[in-house]
């Protein structure tokens, strides 16, 4: 039986205890590490272990990285049946500290004073928090800050209801704005604003996030600026974005800019590209940039008029326009799903939960030539890489990126091509005007075309 328990690393024995038991497998506590491996490192966070937010902290990051290609690996041969394409390394940090660009406090009032920290592993129980060696510096100097101005008397009624502090920071201009999450509109928080702002150096902004989906929700549906200014600057790979709080945007610049680049590689000309859960552009702007025509769908209407704040920010012009709408429905009708039957390229970035059989069946349907899937989460990415494959795509390149160091999460890019289009392309260029020979798929290769015409070359470029 599988059991499963945080702390022993591979090769590593441990006494531990059995709490639950379940038919397939157990969950268990570490209670001590009888003997260690090479690999495992000392954390340099004094809560981890009990903190959520990281999980591989006690690994080596070299062995970090090796794990999380395997991870994307064995994704790829248990759910996906894909045992035979090859993963490259996973593309790193120079310094896998210091990189998160947001973070999101819980305000506890249990027990007397209100404390700031985050959730425990597995629970909604708060474990206090005076530093983060995550996140930025400059968000990890707010976390001092916000716990000083916690306690001051004058304060209490501006944190009275908050329940969450999220707070965003930008790497280029070390802005950072401010918001403060409670269930409704507080006249509050607003009224004392001004005077917070003036504690928290670097703020630009303090906004007041309601009106939430859930109880577990981390920010509300509804946002209010308080003081200051709404958003801050960053620049990724010279592109100018805007964002909020609430946006969606890529928590680490640095290994987001690295995967453009590694992306710029098939971008040798100007391309039509459709990008997919777009969020609030990210990657569309970077592909308009480089001076493709891009078309982003989202269905987020507040992401879709930042991208089109930012759009107009870069002056991209007509090289980047924007769809509001569900992914699912637009690749099925409308002018979505006619660019997508024009476009040379899909880039599809979906949330943890991956695309869908509507999506993807529709871009097969449209014979898209290229796909370029980013994904967070190698369960998902291996069950619709299976039906992208099954419906008539090759896998291309397997290119994990470490997005989330010190965690147990993975982002990886995996480029897929139609094998018929691929095949056409490389006719047409071969014979020019001559007409073109019809070989059955599963014979298109370098022996049934040297027997037609034997000084044919084929060049693995």
């Amino acid at each position: 039986m599988v059991v499963f328990c945080f702390g022993p690393l591979p090769d590593e024995r441990a006494r531990v205890r059995i709490t639950t038991v379940k038919p397939k497998y157990a969950v268990a506590e570490m209670l001590q590490l009888t003997s260690g491996c090479a690999q495992r490192a000392q954390p340099f966070c004094p809560v981890f272990g009990k903190c959520g937010g990281c999980q591989v902290q006690h690994l080596t990051y070299a062995a970090q990285l090796s794990w999380k290609g395997d991870l994307v690996r064995n994704a790829l041969a248990r759910i996906g049946g894909l045992d035979d394409v090859a993963v490259r390394n996973p593309i790193g940090m120079s310094n896998p500290r210091a990189y998160r660009n947001k973070m999101s406090l819980v305000v506890d009032r249990r027990g007397g004073l209100p404390r700031l920290g985050f959730y425990r592993q597995r629970s909604h129980d708060l474990v206090p928090i005076a530093a983060c060696p995550i996140v930025m510096p400059q968000l990890n100097a707010q976390i001092a800050r916000l716990n000083e101005v916690l306690l001051q008397p004058a304060m209490a009624d501006a944190f009275a209801a908050t329940r969450h502090i999220v707070a965003r920071t930008a790497k280029t201009t070390e802005q950072t704005v401010v918001t403060f999450t409670t269930e409704e509109p507080s006249p509050t928080l607003r009224a004392l604003a001004p005077a917070l702002m003036r504690q928290l150096p670097g703020v630009v902004g303090i906004t007041n996030s309601y009106d939430l989906s859930s109880q577990n929700a981390i920010l509300g549906r509804e946002h209010v600026l308080l003081h200051g200014v709404s958003q801050i600057e960053e620049t990724v790979a010279g592109v100018r974005y805007r964002v909020s709080s609430g946006s969606f945007f890529q928590v680490n610049v640095e290994i987001v800019a690295r995967i453009f680049d590694f992306m710029r590689q098939g971008l040798d000309a100007p391309r039509k590209i459709v990008d997919l859960y777009c969020g609030a552009g990210t990657f569309s702007l970077l592909f308009a940039k480089a001076g493709c025509e891009v078309l982003g769908v989202e269905e987020n209407p507040q992401a879709i008029a930042e991208a089109r704040e930012n759009a107009a920010l870069n002056q991209l012009g007509e090289g980047a326009r924007f769809h509001v709408g569900r992914v699912e429905e637009a690749v099925q009708r409308g002018a979505a799903a006619d660019r997508l039957r024009e476009a040379q390229i899909v880039f599809l970035d979906p949330p943890r939960k991956g695309s869908d059989e509507t999506t993807l069946g529709a871009l097969a349907e449209a014979a898209v030539a290229n796909i370029w899937y980013l994904s967070c989460d190698p369960a998902t990415l291996a069950r619709d890489l299976k039906f992208l494959v099954a419906n008539g795509y090759r896998i291309g390149v397997v290119q994990p990126f470490d997005m989330f160091p010190q965690t147990g999460h993975v982002e990886t890019l995996v480029t897929l091509y139609r094998e018929s289009t691929v095949r056409e392309h490389v006719l047409a260029q071969a014979f020019k005007d001559a007409p073109v020979p019809q070989w059955p798929a599963g014979e298109f290769n370098e022996t049934s075309i040297h027997q037609e015409y034997p000084d044919f070359v084929i060049r693995e470029d």
